[in-house]
């Protein structure tokens, strides 16, 4: 009995060998032109402590523009490289699958043309993939939550769960969502540090915002944080 049990475990293991479509777990790329990214800073007059004790889901915003400097940390806090050769990020992944990718609608960023851009952590630079202003078909998306469109502009995660699923089966959906949520809060946190707001958003149309992003067909979209300048 125990033979025939192993025996159908390497059979089982063989079958998702080769079927398992190796697109998925490649990272995401655009063909659009890429932009590199001022270098993140390590140091600032902001402790830890203080921006989790004054942390706050902030939706009302001055209406300003962010500097291409504040795109690049916020960025590079979500999901920027922490180790040059180990490829290790801002936030932990379960098995270093890292689902997650990482686009920002722009409106108003100093130096920087109204679009979507996506995210290259290795790189530490963005692709645009569409040219535009997306933030008012995007506060469409998310149920009309006006902070959407009167942001500067709008990170979004999205996550091909296949990466960490393929390892850790269904268990690697909820090692997903954990990432998602320490992501996120590295974005508040260094949002503070920058005296910028930020919410997460949960609600809205998820095939709405695949379709905003051009976003591929293994990608499931999370979260939007709109950002936008504090009084």
């Amino acid at each position: 009995m125990y033979g025939i049990i192993v025996v159908a475990a390497v059979i089982g293991s063989l079958f998702l060998v080769y079927t398992w479509d190796p697109e998925v777990v490649k990272p995401v790329v655009y063909e659009g032109p890429e932009i590199k990214l001022p270098e993140p800073r390590y140091v600032s007059g902001t402790s830890v402590e203080s921006a989790i004790l004054t942390r706050r889901s902030e939706r009302e915003y001055l209406g300003e523009a962010l500097s291409l400097e504040d795109v690049s940390q916020l960025l590079w806090a979500a999901q920027g490289i922490t180790g040059r050769f180990e490829f290790r990020r801002t936030a932990p992944s379960a098995g270093g699958t890292y689902p997650l990718e990482v686009y920002v609608v722009v409106g108003k960023v100093e130096g920087l043309g109204e679009g979507i851009y996506h995210y290259n952590p290795e790189e530490h630079s963005i692709t645009q993939v569409r040219v535009g202003d997306f933030r008012e078909k995007l506060q469409e998306t998310g149920l009309d939550q006006k902070w959407i469109g009167d942001a500067a502009i709008d990170i979004v995660f999205t996550a091909v769960y296949e990466r960490t699923t393929d390892r850790y089966g269904n268990r690697g959906i909820r090692y997903v969502h954990l990432e998602a949520g320490h992501a996120a809060q590295n974005v508040y946190l260094q949002a503070v540090s920058l005296n910028l707001g930020t919410v997460v958003v949960g609600a809205f149309d998820d095939g709405g915002v695949v379709e905003i992003l051009n976003a591929t067909q293994y990608e499931t979209p999370l979260y939007i944080m709109p950002v936008g300048k504090l009084d």
